[in-house]
């Protein structure tokens, strides 16, 4: 009410901060109290009910059992309502364990979303050291997770079998709620689900939740999750978990109202990655990254590989490649997704490439946090023989394929680094540069190149034609990382796979 009327939006933002001040010090102890006290009232009851399980069989819900379950629910909801979720709307009817083992809930984006588990008491998927954490440790493993250890190798595969276990119980387990995505967003798209949910190919429930508040506070009010009907696979999902994840993350983004992408979770790592290089918001290297995925081009052997392919690349000396000298390259067969990451880099559109670019393009996608050592590969393969050294427009391509960008002004780095205005510099020189100044990027690149933090990114679809890595033409984004790169529909609209599935 107080941001009600006619007063200007500096007031508006005046009297917000205000009432934010004052509730800190007045409202919210009283919250974080109330809050702590009901974990802590919880703690018994789980304590009590977890006593003498078995990791492996579930016990029956006897009665006293389900008093405590109705008991820990109730807490919850009054630690959430403590909290400043007051009044949260479900819409929808629950499945039963039997006709939907697995619950897949999008979007991620927060914390608070631990509030459809606690509602549900489902179980999800944790990490195993999460159990051994005091008070909280207890309340989680009331739920049954399926844990997940980091220092076991198999742990992916035990999990994904533990999985399979539990869906084809036929209900004997309590349902367990799966957040696909494997990350958080900003809730303006789904990103690609991972397979985990889809690979025992039962049917799921899609569960949408949302958070309506104007300025995205996620406090006072809630909208709170809404169950989707149950998605049961066709035959064809049933053997292909990845069109049974796409097909189930299109009913969830039509419910929100929100475009799906194809970004994966490693492509969230890739546009977060801390490295000296921050990479701008609409690089090309996400979509980059995301056909290296598809054409299996990442590999396990990250350094021995990027090192024999700087050797190769180093020895062409700049020797533009078609196509199939590509393929050749890469020891992969011609086909359209190749075709397509041969276009990113076909800068003048006369069908040839400097593979050195592809090579420092993927050191970026498989090492985003090391600058330092892309940099270093790719003067090894740009310097010359005689001196070690590079030009400015040889930096000007090595910086500007390794940002993703269309263009890039280097000359007040370039000149900074060459003290002794050679016209040349060498990796030392480089680096001894970079260890004095490690925010050379943001000192000397993003001052020069305005645009460079929202510049152009190719929104390539399946329908469109395939674009360059140079800008030969581009489009914005409006969701950050986030652009429709949604594949086309195997069933012509989204609206046939509703009818198809409810």
């Amino acid at each position: 009410p107080f941001i009600k009327g006619k007063k200007k939006s500096g007031t508006y933002t005046r009297s917000f901060l205000l009432l934010i001040a004052l509730m800190t010090v007045t409202l919210f102890p009283i919250r974080l109290l109330m809050a702590a006290f009901m974990m802590l009232l919880a703690w018994p009851f789980a304590f009590l009910a977890s006593v003498g399980r078995s990791e492996t069989t579930v016990e029956p819900q006897c009665l006293w059992r389900r008093l405590v379950d109705i008991i820990l629910r109730i807490i919850m909801r009054v630690m959430w309502f403590a909290g400043g979720f007051h009044w949260m709307t479900v819409k929808g009817q629950r499945a039963l364990p039997t006709e939907a083992p697995i619950l897949t809930l999008a979007p991620h984006s927060s914390y608070f979303d631990a509030i459809p588990v606690t509602m549900t008491m489902s179980s999800i998927v944790m990490k195993a050291e999460s159990k051994d954490l005091p008070l909280w440790g207890t309340l989680i493993k009331y739920i049954r997770p399926v844990f997940v250890s980091r220092s076991d190798q198999n742990s992916r595969k035990k999990t994904v079998e533990e999985i399979k276990r539990r869906a084809h119980s036929g209900g004997e387990w309590p349902q367990i709620m799966i957040f696909p995505e494997g990350t958080c967003t900003n809730r303006s798209c789904i990103i690609t689900f991972k397979p985990g949910a889809f690979i025992p190919a039962v049917p799921v429930q899609p569960v949408v939740i949302r958070y309506p508040n104007k300025l995205d506070t996620i406090t006072w009010t809630w909208q709170g999750p809404g169950f989707l009907p149950i998605y049961t696979p066709s035959e064809e999902e049933k053997k292909n978990p990845a069109l049974f994840a796409i097909n189930v993350r299109r009913v969830m983004a039509k419910a929100l109202g929100v475009p799906i992408t194809d970004y994966s979770f490693e492509d969230c790592q890739l546009a977060m990655a801390e490295g000296q290089l921050r990479l701008p918001v609409d690089t090309c290297l996400l979509e980059f990254a995301k056909l290296a995925r598809r054409l299996g081009l990442k590999p396990k052997n990250t350094e021995k590989v990027l090192q024999e392919f700087g050797n190769r690349a180093r020895k062409l000396e700049g020797q533009k490649l078609g196509l199939e000298d590509f393929a050749h390259f890469l020891d992969v067969p011609v086909s359209d997704m190749l075709r397509d990451m041969f276009a990113l880099f076909d800068e003048h559109e006369d069908n040839s490439m400097d593979i050195r670019e592809y090579v420092i393009a993927l050191s970026v996608v498989c090492r985003p946090a090391k600058t330092l050592e892309t940099m270093k590969l790719a003067f090894k393969m740009f310097e010359a023989e005689e001196d070690g050294a590079i030009t400015e427009r040889e930096l000007a391509v090595v910086l500007k394929t390794a940002l993703g960008v269309t263009h890039l002004g280097v000359s007040r780095l370039f000149t900074a680094i060459d003290a002794e205005d050679t016209g040349k510099i060498t990796f030392d020189k480089f680096r001894r540069f970079v260890e004095q100044n490690p925010d050379f990027a943001e000192d000397y690149l993003y001052t020069e190149n305005a645009g460079l933090h929202s510049g152009p990114c190719h929104s390539h679809q399946t329908q469109s034609p395939p674009l360059d890595l140079h800008g030969t033409a581009t489009s914005k984004t409006a969701n950050g990382i986030c652009p429709d790169f949604s594949p086309s529909d195997p069933d012509g609209t989204i609206d046939g796979l509703l009818k198809k599935h409810n």
